[in-house]
């Protein structure tokens, strides 16, 4: 990770609304140069929300900030060289090969009338490898499993070589081997790039090992910030989450959270 502490990301009081309910509430955080920040919470805490306002995705109150430049100043291109995003749930042209869907991620370097060059060629070749998806490259993406559609949609968005990735739940429909290998990459990606990394993460544990920094979100409002073993109380998850658990640490410290059962009577 990079010691450069001018904030790649900042986001101040930012508030995003659906009509008359206001989703998120004054949020507001920096996220360093190199920086991988987990954003966690309960269900419907508002986690998503937070990294599409980022991304400049929906209308927001307040500001957010890439590089000191307003997110709502920029056109769509222009944030797509910026940033690269992925969502939990993204809609997919079931007829086009995973090169072919890979390839997208080049558009926004690419000019209007402009094809795609031997350098755009290889840096896909290169993101096809990262995810392990060179045995599927022709495969159209109608015939794949959850996974590994999950595998291209990053592999895209890698394509794109942004020096920010928002990722919602990149490790969804991934089996724990391929989640290991995934966020191994990412991590990798940011030492060797500077890249920085803010995902929305469901395991807590896995948030834990992998992030600098984790953000937990409850009704749209950040509750707690800080280091993992800082944020990931018992007591704070049996609040927020209404969870009975014990946060256990591995032999290299990180928190482990464990559910516990209720004794029986």
């Amino acid at each position: 990770m990079t010691d450069d502490t001018t904030p790649a990301l900042t986001l101040h009081d930012v508030a995003v609304s659906y009509g008359s309910d206001t989703v998120v509430h004054d949020v507001s955080l920096d996220v360093l140069r190199g920086q991988w920040l987990a954003i966690v919470g309960p269900n419907g805490a508002g986690k998503s929300t937070v990294l599409k306002a980022m991304a400049g995705l929906v209308p927001h109150d307040g500001s957010v900030t890439i590089d000191g430049t307003d997110v709502a100043r920029l056109s769509p291109s222009e944030r797509a060289r910026h940033i690269g995003y992925a969502p939990q749930s993204p809609a997919l042209p079931e007829r086009l090969t995973v090169t072919d869907y890979v390839l997208l991620g080049r558009t926004p370097h690419l000019g209007a009338l402009a094809r795609e060059t031997a350098h755009d060629l290889s840096i896909v070749e290169d993101a096809l490898d990262r995810l392990d998806l060179h045995g599927l490259a022709g495969r159209r993406l109608g015939t794949l499993s959850g996974g590994e559609a999950q595998r291209a949609v990053l592999a895209r968005v890698l394509a794109q070589r942004t020096a920010l990735l928002l990722l919602d739940e990149p490790t969804t429909g991934l089996d724990i081997g391929h989640v290991q290998t995934l966020l191994e990459r990412l991590d990798r990606l940011r030492t060797e790039d500077g890249t920085t990394v803010v995902t929305t993460l469901h395991d807590l544990t896995i948030a834990a090992q992998y992030a600098d920094e984790l953000v937990l979100v409850d009704h749209g409002c950040i509750v707690a910030a800080g280091k993992p073993s800082e944020v990931l109380t018992a007591e704070r998850l049996h609040e927020h989450y209404a969870a009975d658990v014990e946060v256990l640490t591995t032999t290299d410290g990180h928190p482990v959270v464990v559910p516990r059962r209720t004794p029986r009577t």
